[in-house]
Order: C-alpha cells, then sequence, then structure tokens
C-alpha cells in the first residue's frame, strides 16, 4: 500500500444516533479520505459512527490506524480489521498519539468522549502545542446548541473571536475536508494532490 496523501484524525460517536443523517455522515467521511488517498486515524472501536468511519474508509481503499485503550480491547470492541492497531493503556495516551499522527482533525456527532477531544484539540491549537486544522461537522444541526453557546462565551467575554477561528464549522463534508487537508498542507506540507 502507498503512503497516505494525509491523516485525519476523527471524533464520533460509538452509538449510530437517532438520526438516519448521522451514520450516512459516518460513512460520507471515512469514504472521502478513503477515495482520496488518505488515511484516517480514529478511536479504533467498531461499534457505532466508529465502526461506520471505519469500514467504509476500509472499503474505499484507505488506511485506518486505530487507537484504543486496553480496557475497551478486553470489552471487545476494538475493531479487528483496522491497518493498523495500537492499543495503549491510558485515554491520555490515545489523545497524544491521535493528535501526533493526524494533519487535521475533525469531529462529526458524538457524546461526553467526542466533546472532550474536540474541545481538548482545540484547546492544544490555542495553546501552540500544534498548528493542525480543528473541524466541527454539524450535521442536522446536531451542533448549532453547541455554537450557540459558544457565541455566548464570546459574548460573556470569557473567549474572543480568535479562538472561533481556530476551528472551521460546516455541514457538508465533501466541502468541510478539502478546507481542513488543504490548511493542513499549508502549515506543514501534506501531501494534497489528490484533493
Amino acid at each position: 500500500m502507498k503512503p497516505s496523501a494525509f491523516s485525519v484524525g476523527v471524533y464520533c460517536g460509538s452509538r449510530p444516533g437517532a438520526d438516519p443523517a448521522f451514520a450516512a455522515v459516518a460513512q460520507q467521511v471515512g469514504q472521502w479520505i478513503g477515495q482520496h488517498g488518505g488515511q484516517l486515524v480514529y478511536g479504533g472501536g467498531h461499534n457505532g459512527l466508529m465502526g461506520l468511519l471505519a469500514d467504509a474508509c476500509l472499503a474505499a481503499g484507505g488506511r485506518v490506524v486505530g487507537v484504543i485503550p486496553r480496557a475497551l480491547v478486553e470489552r471487545e470492541w476494538a475493531h479487528a480489521d483496522c491497518t493498523e492497531l495500537v492499543v495503549v493503556d491510558t485515554m491520555h495516551e490515545r489523545k497524544r498519539l491521535m493528535m501526533e499522527r493526524a494533519d487535521a482533525f475533525l469531529a462529526l456527532p458524538g457524546g461526553i468522549g467526542t466533546f472532550e477531544e474536540f474541545f481538548e484539540v482545540w484547546t492544544w491549537r490555542q495553546l501552540g502545542y500544534h498548528d493542525k486544522p480543528v473541524g466541527l461537522l454539524n450535521t442536522s444541526g446536531y451542533y448549532d446548541a453547541l455554537l450557540q453557546f459558544l457565541q455566548h462565551a464570546v459574548d460573556s467575554q470569557f473567549m474572543g473571536p480568535v479562538q472561533m477561528d481556530l476551528i472551521s464549522v460546516g455541514e457538508d463534508p465533501a466541502a468541510l475536508l478539502p478546507q481542513l487537508v488543504q490548511a493542513a498542507g499549508l502549515a506543514s506540507g501534506v501531501r494534497s494532490e489528490y484533493l
């Protein structure tokens, strides 16, 4: 298998969610990464949106790196078909490795784990621990209330517009993914000739 043109770290739910659009968008993201010569870096699970994402990327010819804590492997939540499955001891190791191995990050609909990973990688960017693009995919308005609250935080002067400028928000993965990959290429020389 030839080297991947780029690597996208994706955070998403280990459940499918109530709206069929959530499952569809996870599959679209995985398919887009695979079709464009990319590598998916994700949490290594086979349940919910995570499994759909990984399966779609693999089916489209992409490389899939799963990073999963040992405790979740022991519960049989690991995706056995990952191109590479990295088993770590802690959630902190998982997040660090995902950050190191991805050129850009994208949060899909998900729960508390997705929120925590998204906010941490956004915070790390603000603090200068990395300069990789961070995206939020607002499928079916899932993140509308969060975005409203974030604007409330800006209005309340606990955040500024500069923090909001560090994330890209979109509803269409076919538009948001190229934007993130191109921004990653500008920041770090990622090859994006497949876009």
